[in-house]
């Protein structure tokens, strides 16, 4: 079996944000999430039925809360979002592809 590499295959200018399924089972799924610059819409809230565990591997973002509490992340940070809790990805760094590891869960 060969491996693959996480940052294989970024493309440097991207439309929208990329979300790619790595691999998923039952009720678990993991993701990359490639974003440049890039945000969640002005309306609305990203309100899950799974917990979401997120880790940024390269680049940085926001990501702020219903009760308007920011999170910012950098290389290395990575965070638990429970279920329901309302959330949107406010920033992304436009100069670098931020990428991201999301684990549904």
């Amino acid at each position: 079996m060969k491996p693959l590499n996480i940052f294989d295959d970024i493309q440097s200018a991207l439309d929208k944000e990329l979300f790619e399924v790595l691999a998923q089972k039952g009720t678990v799924k993991i993701e990359r999430i490639i974003s440049k610059g890039h945000s969640s819409p002005e309306t609305g809230w990203y309100d899950q039925e799974q917990d979401e565990w997120v880790i940024i591997l390269q680049g940085s973002a926001t990501i702020t809360f219903e009760n308007d509490t920011e999170t910012k992340l950098a290389v290395g940070d990575y965070l638990n979002i429970p279920a329901h809790t309302k959330h949107k990805v406010s920033w992304t760094n436009p100069d670098i592809e931020t990428v991201w590891i999301a684990v549904h869960y």
